[in-house]
């Protein structure tokens, strides 16, 4: 049976918090397939933090070089006909760097989450499951190759020099809560009041050493900044110094990590380090810290209900609601819940 194939390779350009969903899948087809050689087609950024993966060959995609960009991945791969393509993105860009790769089976999503031409070169789909998380309609891509034992693991590797610069972060003495305050879109985020707030609160309940990160982003820095200043106590802040490596080796290392919907909740997720994700904007039944949905602090029906005035169950699986002071549902005292059920244990 392991025979049956022996070369995959998987189409996921992106963002980084689905990047990270990939992971138990190829966890799952590694123990399946443990002689089958798998290449992923990934973008940029996200390489930066999946390199070194086990038994995985990178092909990088780089969408500032436009269609030279597909150019060089159809250069690089045009003397392969893979066993099986897993097109796991369906937007137009992932669609037409999956149109560059031969395959014998061409595996992509079922018809309800096909778009902007995703099924044009598909022979095969995986089962339509109605309101799965991210991680859960990705494994189906393992389903369709027959494997039954799905194996979750985030195996992201981390060099010395990473684990340096954690402990440089870390204290050793104290428990460590990171506060990742930024997605990508700010009206996802919750207030800088309210992260001071939970500063003070982590600071003088549990005697907590407090870490902020976020991106080298101008407006990520101004509000880790603002957070810092308006906190009363001391705070670590490594905003735009660390690597994406380098979050992942810190967050491995710390007590808990309190994010909203972002890139650096799912990378969290992946360190398996309890994280208390903030959702009003999104559902934490889809797109939450996968092994910590129980943390999440969800106001996503409240939202819809006081909001857009309609139930949740009306608003299609994966739709956000994107207004002003949506994430203000979200209550201090809600979010000291969660934390408490984590650090008083």
């Amino acid at each position: 049976m392991t025979n049956k194939i022996s070369s995959i390779c998987i189409v996921r350009l992106s963002a980084i918090g689905d990047a990270t969903h990939v992971l138990p899948v190829i966890a799952t087809v590694q123990k399946k397939y443990p002689n089958a050689k798998i290449t992923w087609v990934i973008g940029v950024l996200e390489h930066k933090l999946m390199q070194g993966l086990e038994g995985v060959d990178f092909v990088v995609y780089d969408k500032k070089k436009g269609f030279k960009g597909y150019l060089a991945l159809r250069k690089q791969l045009k003397h392969i006909t893979f066993d099986a393509l897993l097109h796991m993105q369906y937007s137009f860009r992932g669609n037409f760097a999956a149109w560059m790769i031969k395959a014998k089976q061409r595996i992509g999503f079922d018809k309800k989450r096909s778009r902007e031409l995703h099924g044009l070169r598909i022979n095969k789909r995986i089962k339509a499951v109605e309101k799965q998380h991210v991680l859960d309609g990705f494994m189906e891509f393992a389903t369709a190759l027959g494997i039954k034992e799905k194996v979750y693991q985030w195996n992201i590797t981390i060099s010395d020099k990473d684990k340096a610069f954690a402990a440089g972060v870390i204290d050793k003495e104290k428990l460590n809560v990171i506060i990742s305050p930024c997605s990508s879109n700010k009206l996802r985020n919750w207030s800088n009041e309210n992260y001071a707030s939970i500063c003070d609160y982590v600071s003088e309940k549990y005697h907590a050493h407090v870490v902020l990160c976020g991106s080298p982003n101008s407006y990520e820095k101004q509000t880790a900044n603002e957070i810092e200043s308006l906190a009363k106590y001391p705070i670590t802040n490594i905003t735009g110094k660390d690597t994406l490596k380098q979050l992942f080796a810190t967050m491995q290392a710390a007590d808990v990590v309190i994010s909203p919907d972002s890139g650096p909740m799912h990378i969290a997720n992946a360190a398996q380090t309890p994280v208390v994700g903030l959702h009003a904007a999104t559902t934490a039944k889809r797109s939450g810290a996968y092994s910590f949905q129980h943390l999440a602090v969800d106001c996503f029906e409240q939202a819809a209900k006081e909001i857009l005035k309609k139930p949740a169950d009306s608003i299609r699986w994966g739709g956000q609601i994107i207004a002003q002071g949506v994430m203000d549902l979200i209550t201090v005292d809600a979010v000291k819940e969660k934390i408490d059920e984590i650090l008083s244990s």
